[in-house]
């Protein structure tokens, strides 16, 4: 690569720097051989009662710990984690001074059992403890750490404290795309010219009782919960959920000459970003796929790129029936009868869904893909969907050199972000 700007004349804007903990592990180098071993992170939930549910497993990052556990701390820690990773590889800046803004992908927060119930017994109430109890003892001043521990922006704000970056932290929740919406306000931010340096970070620990109920409810889970290993199966034609998963990933951006001028080593090139939002329904993707198959045209072009140039695709890939259906619809849309011949593969087959921050998570692993010219394999395909005539890099990783591919992010509530990442 001689130019330092894109067919549009924006600045090139490129990966140095990464960082990753998954249910496989924490690290790059842990998390690619698991990955490519076709190791699950699936496990049974520890963490708290699982009695009388109906999905009992996830990929859970346990091996973190907090002092006082809740999604908001655990998933800041697991964004310092894997900065720190991100920030050391790039070599960039300094110690608590990071030369740019932090765009932040985070679940949306709110007050967890444990602390309600610990509101619940300093109200002293011996029978039912109503709402005005619960008032009367949040309003008392004993429980601020509460409140600022579960305000949405607490997270960011610690984040951008400890690492020094520059201006107003942007913490966005955009359900399974945000990962994929913080990269791109990221590469956005560098090509108008606002930065030379971005820190992207996506982070989710939401595996709770209640986020598990509701997810359960709305018939999103699945309940294959012996052994916990074979429950995730994208475009399989027995899969019926995704398994809810925790993690974060991180990735320094920065524009090719900033890059260039301080001797980083590049290791990808971001080079278009689709966003397309679809209001078909809450959770279910419109019928005819339009948002989807518009988001990965609206990706091609950006990067200035045609679908024949697409090596390999890293699919959003839940296991849940209309999902996979409806990214099979998408592709074959769009890469026409080259669509069963393109490898893809799911990474939430091993290290399940993390929601907010699979956008993230999967973009290094696409990534990493591209660096070592191995594609993971989507595991627990057993039984083929004929409706769903994917090259899914079945149960075994395959050795390909690819020089562009495509990473998925399709969120309920009509989120739609893809990215095409590709070689130096």
């Amino acid at each position: 690569m001689t130019k330092d700007t894109d067919h549009l004349g924006r600045p090139i804007v490129v990966v140095t720097g990464m960082g990753v903990l998954t249910s496989l592990g924490q690290g790059q180098a842990d998390n690619w051989a698991a990955l490519t071993s076709g190791v699950s992170g699936i496990r049974r939930i520890s963490r708290f009662p699982i009695d009388g549910l109906r999905t009992t497993i996830a990929g859970t990052v346990d091996f973190v710990p907090v002092p006082e556990p809740s999604a908001p701390a655990l998933s800041q820690r697991l964004a310092e984690l894997v900065i720190e990773e991100a920030v050391g590889e790039a070599g960039i800046g300094r110690v608590g001074d990071f030369p740019g803004p932090l765009f932040l992908a985070l679940p949306p927060v709110e007050m967890e059992w444990g602390q309600r119930f610990a509101l619940a017994a300093a109200s002293g109430a011996n029978d039912a403890v109503t709402y005005d109890d619960l008032l009367r003892v949040a309003g008392n001043g004993s429980f601020e750490p509460y409140y600022r521990r579960f305000l949405f922006s607490s997270v960011g704000e610690n984040l951008a404290e400890r690492f020094g970056t520059k201006g107003s932290p942007v913490a966005t929740s955009t359900a399974c795309a945000s990962g994929g919406t913080a990269i791109q306000l990221g590469v956005e931010a560098i090509r108008r010219g606002e930065t030379d340096a971005a820190l992207v970070v996506g982070t989710d620990a939401s595996v709770n009782p209640e986020s598990l109920i509701r997810f359960s409810l709305l018939s999103a889970l699945s309940t294959r919960n012996d052994p916990p290993s074979s429950a995730s199966r994208p475009f399989s034609k027995d899969r019926e959920g995704f398994v809810m998963a925790e993690g974060a990933g991180a990735l320094v951006l920065e524009s090719l000459a900033g890059a260039r001028a301080r001797g980083a080593v590049v290791l990808a090139v971001v080079e278009g970003c689709g966003e397309v939002a679809d209001g078909f329904h809450r959770t279910r993707s419109s019928p005819d796929g339009k948002p989807i198959i518009a988001c990965m045209r609206e990706a091609l072009a950006d990067a200035g790129l045609e679908p024949d140039a697409i090596g390999y695709i890293n699919a959003h890939g839940t296991g849940t029936p209309e999902n996979d259906k409806m990214e099979w619809v998408g592709v074959s849309a769009v890469f026409g009868e080259r669509a069963g011949s393109i490898p893809m593969s799911s990474n939430k087959s091993m290290i399940g869904h993390s929601l907010t921050a699979a956008g993230a998570v999967e973009a290094i692993f696409s990534v990493l893909t591209i660096r070592n010219g191995l594609l993971p394999p989507t595991i627990n395909y057993d039984v083929p969907d004929p409706a769903l005539p994917v090259d899914c890099v079945p149960n075994v990783a395959r050795a390909v050199r690819v020089r562009h591919a495509i990473s998925n992010s399709f969120g309920f509530g009509g989120q739609n972000v893809c990215l095409v990442l590709g070689t130096v």
